[in-house]
């Protein structure tokens, strides 16, 4: 379930986009208290998202508006299948139709990839993650796709978790000197979060070894050989991530070394939009 709150600032924003000071051609068109059926009908085949947000959509526009749903976010669609019918003002039918489909073709293709790289990981240890190369202020729906898809949500933003990547540790002054000011900080703070270190060679993987306090150990842009070569200094007493240069031809090949997590970030951002249809049903 996506947060409530979030995702009704969410409606509210990209309706206030998307509408201005007004709906023109439904306002000409449309007498206001017109009431009107539509269907959504899928047009590509994959894997169905955004189910909990078309509703919303409906909802916000519509108090009064009947979603009757004919399948669930996660499910396999054909050309020809029908998602949903709903039933609601015209106005909020028009008002809501491009959004709907904007954001369920968006989760839906995001969605499709990530099963589709989920499913080279089957009988594996190896579990996908999704990265932060989201489209701004559409990251809660881009990972509730990924949700979908069958992969897991790493950080959902600066906030929830500190990952020590290259850049931190170059302008800290080293691995060592980033962890211990890290640990103290967050004892400062009094906060509870998890620390994660990207590490670019086996050097660097000694390096977290030796001063420790972490909780998972990032492999960046290592080859399957040499993760395997890490994951022997490591010894399972971190959890440990491969990343960089990860496709959907080379994933198993990482999979098979034993790491805990593979992260992809293209699950996001080369995922393409499936092709849905929002269509009027006129009795």
């Amino acid at each position: 379930m996506l947060p409530a709150a979030a995702l009704e600032a969410f409606i509210t924003a990209a309706l206030a986009e998307d509408i201005g000071n007004g709906d023109h051609s439904t306002l000409a068109s449309i007498p206001v208290d017109a009431q009107g059926t539509a269907v959504l009908k899928i047009k590509e085949a994959g894997i169905l998202a955004g189910m909990e947000v078309a509703k919303a959509i409906f909802l916000h526009l519509d108090p009064h508006t009947v979603f009757t749903p004919y399948k669930k976010d996660g499910d396999a669609m054909q050309v020809g299948d029908l998602a949903f019918e709903v039933k609601a003002s015209v106005h909020a039918l028009l008002m809501g139709e491009r959004l709907v489909l904007n954001c369920m073709q968006r989760m839906s293709g995001i969605a499709t990839l990530a099963k589709t790289y989920t499913d080279k990981l089957q009988g594996y240890h190896a579990r996908l993650l999704d990265t932060r190369k989201t489209t701004p202020n559409f990251r809660m729906l881009e990972k509730e796709a990924v949700r979908i898809g069958g992969a897991v949500n790493h950080r959902m933003g600066l906030y929830d978790m500190v990952m020590l990547k290259d850049n931190h540790i170059d302008f800290c002054g080293g691995i060592t000197a980033a962890v211990n000011k890290t640990v103290a900080y967050l004892q400062e703070k009094h906060l509870n979060l998890k620390i994660e270190v990207e590490t670019r060679n086996l050097q660097d993987v000694q390096e977290v070894m030796a001063v420790g306090k972490v909780h998972r150990i990032m492999l960046d842009n290592f080859t399957p050989d040499q993760i395997k070569e890490a994951l022997q200094v490591i010894n399972g007493k971190y959890e440990t991530e491969a990343s960089g240069g990860i496709t959907i031809d080379n994933i198993v090949s990482y999979a098979a070394t034993g790491v805990d997590y593979i992260s992809v970030g293209a699950i996001i951002h080369h995922a393409v939009s499936l092709d849905l249809s929002l269509k009027a049903v006129i009795h």
